[in-house]
């Protein structure tokens, strides 16, 4: 009995003393900001004070794959509750921890430009990825960011980013799949374009790094499920792990379970097979002057096997899953017949600039920048669905962002060292007052008088902007162009509500269900 009393005068002790560091805490909080001219952001409303609701809230929106517009929905409400656009929200993270979510323009650039060294990737980033990417340009901050940045950037300047040789082998095996499904009025049956989409850019990626793919698009028993043994899937699942962890703060571990470490175990043991391969012929390797190997490349500058299989797993996140999610929005938004019109324009557009598929002109990239209606198109599909919808960074030091505090949102806000301020571009893109009242409509013609500046951001900004950029792009353009020449109508009737399949990137969430009809 003395002893059961004796652990409960303990606890409640503990409890005391915890809930009066967290009162203290906030008032000195409070002290700073009045210091600083600051003034707080606007509450979600509805909160839960230990913040353990709200990630349960999340979890379930992406679960149903609905998170971005559970987002979007959390600041529609303060909008229509205080009768004014509201750019920064102030949230509850798990245990009582304070959070910002900002969608404003001026405090994004802040946070990726104008006080870049007051922001960095915090432990739900770097601790949080590292299992998985390592020490890799998305997982590090400081020298160890700028390290794998200088390793990396000089592979991205080069001719080879733009070779498009190797992307029209990976198209041919993409159009010999959807040969087989077409019938003889010219009509493909159902076929889901997101999967296509994945083994395209896994195979060009694959090749492209390693110098070997997978050739995932032809080969029928190739396999799709963690049975098989496949490593997509692994990589698919590992990354889903890595973003939940990163909404959870310092308590990502969480999810950081056997199945994660059976998936990281996975991946790894396929890339380390290159880069084995690539140390141990090295220099013996005869140079081919016709083809690219970005390892054989990176194999050069280090001999760290870690290194290069984590620097190499960066570049595959980027390059697989972000142009096969870009690719899957643009036809999933084309299949809409709303948006008909748009397609045989930008069809009309294409065939007149590089010919038709069979009788192809040159495709460069120049010329595909050059194609005005074709860069409009992609521009507002990357509006509205860019690869990467949400990021968040860690004040490293006690530092402002310059709006969305007090009654009318125009004041300053305090941010306080290790406290995490999260950012959207996805629904910066929405804004209807930045973008007007058919902000959420894919509308090519308003980049006709637009200029991309700090309030379209698909590739992120500031010294972190995606240095892949041009062969995105590149790859991007050159599939829509060769799908296009040969496809002449979608039947998206098939097609769901927009549904989110939201990892670490953003895809459509229910697949690209249309029938293809084909010109030639």
């Amino acid at each position: 009995m003395q002893l059961s009393l004796a652990a409960g005068i303990v606890a409640a002790a503990l409890a005391f003393v915890y809930v009066l560091n967290l009162i203290l805490a906030s008032l000195r909080y409070r002290a700073r900001a009045r210091e600083l001219g600051c003034k707080p952001a606007v509450w979600m409303s509805g909160y839960d004070p230990t913040g353990i609701a709200d990630i349960a809230y999340g979890v379930d929106a992406s679960r149903k794959k609905r998170f971005p517009i559970y987002a979007q929905n959390n600041f529609e409400r303060e909008e229509k509750k205080h009768g004014r656009p509201v750019g920064t929200l102030r949230v509850k993270a798990p245990f009582f921890r304070d959070t910002l979510v900002t969608t404003d323009p001026q405090n994004i650039q802040t946070i990726l430009a104008l006080k870049f060294k007051d922001f960095g990737l915090g432990v739900n980033r770097t601790e949080n990825f590292e299992p998985l990417l390592g020490h890799g340009i998305f997982a590090t901050n400081g020298k160890q960011w700028e390290h794998s940045r200088a390793l990396l950037r000089p592979q991205f300047i080069r001719g080879q980013v733009s070779d498009l040789n190797l992307e029209e082998e990976h198209v041919k095996a993409l159009m010999t799949v959807l040969d087989r499904r077409v019938g003889l009025d010219g009509w493909t049956d159902l076929v889901d374009l997101l999967p296509l989409f994945f083994r395209l850019t896994l195979d060009s990626a694959t090749e492209f790094l390693f110098g070997e793919s997978v050739n995932s698009q032809l080969d029928e028993n190739h396999p799709t499920s963690e049975k098989d043994g496949n490593f997509a899937y692994a990589f698919d699942k590992a990354q889903y792990n890595l973003s939940i962890g990163a909404r959870l703060g310092p308590n990502y571990w969480i999810v950081h379970t056997p199945e994660f470490q059976r998936m990281v175990k996975r991946v790894h043991e396929y890339v380390d097979y290159f880069v084995q391969k690539a140390l141990i012929q090295g220099e013996k390797m005869p140079v081919n002057e016709d083809k690219y190997v970005f390892l054989n490349a990176l194999a050069k500058e280090t001999r760290d096997p870690e290194e290069l299989r984590s620097q190499l797993l960066n570049i595959l996140l980027a390059g697989r899953d972000t142009t096969a999610s870009t690719l899957g929005w643009f036809f999933y938004t084309m299949a809409d017949p709303m948006y008909a019109p748009v397609y045989r324009r930008l069809r009309a557009t294409i065939l007149e600039e590089f010919g038709t598929y069979s009788n192809p002109k040159e495709i460069t990239f120049e010329k595909m920048k050059g194609c005005q209606y074709l860069q409009w198109c992609l521009n507002e599909c990357l509006r509205l669905y860019p690869a990467v919808p949400m990021n968040v960074r860690t004040a490293e030091v006690d530092t402002t962002l310059p709006t969305g505090g007090g009654p009318d949102g125009q004041s300053p806000i305090y941010v306080q060292k290790g406290q995490d301020v999260g950012y959207s571009v996805h629904l910066m893109h929405r804004r209807k007052d930045i973008w007007g009242p058919d902000a959420e409509i894919f509308k090519p013609e308003r980049w006709q008088t637009r200029r991309p500046g700090w309030d379209y951001l698909p590739f992120n900004g500031g010294p972190r902007i995606c240095i892949g950029q041009q062969f995105a792009l590149t790859e991007v353009g050159y599939v829509v162009i060769r799908m296009m020449q040969r496809i002449d109508s979608i039947d998206g009737s098939q097609v769901g509500p927009i549904k989110h399949g939201l990892t670490l990137t953003n895809c459509p969430g229910e697949g690209v269900n249309v029938k293809l009809h084909f010109a030639e």
